[in-house]
């Protein structure tokens, strides 16, 4: 598999799933890269999604979802609702 840096990992995922989160890495840190063609949908929860998606693919890095309020969601939080918490 590819391997991109965490910046760029976390952009892929902004441009994809449309939400924005940060890896806790080294700089110049190589993870997998975001390969999904489709988001996730939207009735997921983002704890679900960050297990099943995002931490297989970024080495054990510390990984942290950040809603528009610039908090970090709860757990049970559906994407489509922090999706819908950013401004457009």
């Amino acid at each position: 598999m590819t391997k991109i840096s965490a910046a760029e990992f976390e952009a892929k995922v902004l441009a994809k799933e449309e939400v924005v989160i940060k890896i806790r890495a080294p700089s110049g840190a190589k993870v997998d890269d975001y390969h999904y063609e489709r988001k996730a949908a939207g009735n997921q929860s983002t704890t679900n999604w960050l297990e099943g998606r995002v931490r297989p693919l970024v080495n054990g890095y510390e990984v942290e979802v950040i809603g528009g309020d610039y908090a970090t969601p709860h757990g049970r939080t559906k994407l489509e609702t922090l999706r819908s918490s950013y401004e457009k």
